[in-house]
C-alpha cells in the first residue's frame, strides 16, 4: 500500500480498524484504496480482489453485475446513492447518514439492503479521496414495517409467537427505554378534578 499512514499498526490505521462500522477509502470513481476489518464481511473478498475495484463491483450491486462495463457505467448509476454521495464529497461537501437502498446479487438472488451512507472528503499525497462509511439498517427497516400488535392489550407478537409489552419489545429490538407520563386526553379522563 502506498500510504504508510493507513498501514496496519499505524496510528490512523489502528483507529479506523477499531471503529465497528464498515469504513472504506475511495476515489472519485468509488475505487477502493483501503478498508477496515468491519468492512471485510460486507465486501466478502480477499484484499487483492478488492483494491482498486469499484464499490458496486465489490458490493455486487445488481446494476454493476448486469453491465459488462461494471460499476458507474450503467444508466442506473447516475442515481446511485453511494456514487452520488462520494461525488458530493469530492466536491468538498460532507454527507451524513443519508438513507438509501441498494439492490445486490447474493448467491444468485437479488437482495435489498437499506444503508445509511456517510462520506467525508480528504486529501492525502495530492489525491482527493473520500472516507465512505456504510451502516446496514435493513433489520431496523424491517422492524419499521408491520409489527403485529394486540388490538386490546397492545402487546406485540415477536417472530417466535411470544407476546410481550411494547416497552420490552423495543428494549430488545432497538435498545430503547421508555419513560412514562399521561397525555392530556387521558389526564382529563383519569383525573377530571385535577385537570380543571
Amino acid at each position: 500500500m502506498k500510504w504508510k499512514i493507513l498501514e496496519k499498526g499505524g496510528f490512523i490505521g489502528s483507529i479506523l480498524e477499531a471503529i465497528p462500522l464498515p469504513i472504506l477509502v475511495v476515489d472519485e470513481d468509488v475505487r477502493i484504496f483501503w478498508y477496515n476489518q468491519s468492512a471485510a464481511p460486507l465486501l466478502g473478498l480477499e484484499p487483492d480482489l478488492v483494491f482498486l475495484k469499484r464499490g458496486g463491483e465489490v458490493l455486487h450491486c445488481l446494476h454493476a453485475v448486469e453491465s459488462t462495463e461494471g460499476c458507474g457505467r450503467t444508466e442506473f448509476c447516475k442515481d446511485c446513492p453511494i456514487r452520488n454521495s462520494v461525488q458530493q464529497s469530492i466536491n468538498g461537501q460532507r454527507v451524513v447518514r443519508k438513507q438509501n437502498k441498494m439492490r445486490m446479487v447474493e448467491k444468485d438472488r437479488v437482495v435489498e439492503m437499506n444503508l445509511l451512507v456517510t462520506t467525508a472528503p480528504f486529501a492525502y499525497q495530492d489525491e482527493s479521496l473520500v472516507l465512505l462509511i456504510l451502516e446496514d439498517i435493513s433489520e431496523l427497516m424491517e422492524l419499521k414495517g408491520i409489527v403485529p400488535i394486540c388490538a386490546y392489550c397492545k402487546r406485540i407478537r415477536d417472530d417466535e409467537a411470544f407476546w410481550q409489552s411494547v416497552e420490552n419489545y423495543f428494549k430488545v429490538h432497538l435498545n430503547l427505554n421508555f419513560s412514562h407520563g399521561v397525555c392530556p386526553d387521558c389526564a382529563k379522563k383519569l383525573y377530571p378534578d385535577l385537570h380543571e
